[in-house]
């Protein structure tokens, strides 16, 4: 599962009570979360169907993992953690540039999907996770409750899963596994809603165009980003069909 950390902390905010620099920031969020996606896509795609790319994952003649897949593996969490902590001391540029970055190893690490899973169950999956991840960011965005204390529970929640997933690494229980799909789904249902108010509040309170904006902008894609693929990730452990 993709780590995902709701609780970035957004400095810097000049506070503005205007709908328009409001909606040109959740509109600069989304754009970095489909463009995030969308190289993901692209990456999945080459390394899942490319022989002499697919070959610097699974060694041709062992069948076995090779160094670059481990570390391909294994960097997301590096460069969520970079992107997190240098949010105030990292330029906006290296910041963009890191999330990219962030955006195509996630997509070659999930070239695995496409190996372990039927194309069309993948494919259905992701539709699914797209209509349910529109109705719930249109919720999040439009509705007039709080949201606030729903999120942190849901963020007790998505702790719990965190480690239950990590005992199961050990346990290898089928059950388990799939009982912390089922929640996983419905946590990151409720944190996309969540999120997306979140970050609608957040923009109420900018000047859209400053430096700090543009990086709030970009934490926020990130957020939601990871908010999608995690969300991808639970459905296709509960509806996909293995090769």
């Amino acid at each position: 599962m993709e780590n995902n950390n709701p609780d970035y902390v957004y400095k810097n905010v000049i506070q503005l009570d205007d709908a328009d620099a409001s909606r040109k920031f959740i509109a600069s969020v989304f754009l970095w979360m489909f463009a995030a996606l969308g190289v993901s896509a692209i990456c999945a795609y080459l390394f899942g169907h490319t022989p002499a790319l697919l070959q610097m994952l699974v060694d041709e003649n062992t069948r076995q993992l090779t160094g670059f897949a481990y570390l391909v593996m294994f960097s997301p969490l590096a460069f969520v953690l970079l992107i997190s902590f240098g949010l105030n001391r990292i330029s906006y540029p290296v910041l963009a540039l890191l999330f990219i970055a962030y955006a195509a190893v996630t997509g070659i690490s999930f070239s695995f999907i496409l190996l372990a899973f039927t194309a069309s169950s993948v494919l259905g999956v992701f539709l699914t996770t797209s209509v349910v991840f529109g109705i719930m960011a249109i919720a999040g965005y439009t509705t007039r409750q709080d949201l606030t204390k729903f999120g942190s529970i849901l963020v007790m929640f998505l702790i719990g899963i965190i480690v239950a997933s990590l005992v199961n690494m050990f346990l290898h229980s089928s059950g388990m596994d799939m009982l912390i799909s089922y929640i996983g789904v419905a946590v990151f249902v409720g944190l996309t809603a969540y999120d997306v108010q979140r970050l609608k509040n957040i923009g109420a309170g900018l000047v859209y165009g400053e430096a700090s904006a543009s990086k709030m902008a970009l934490m926020g894609g990130l957020t939601l980003y990871l908010d999608f693929i995690n969300l991808f990730l639970m459905l296709l452990r509960v509806f996909g069909r293995r090769n």
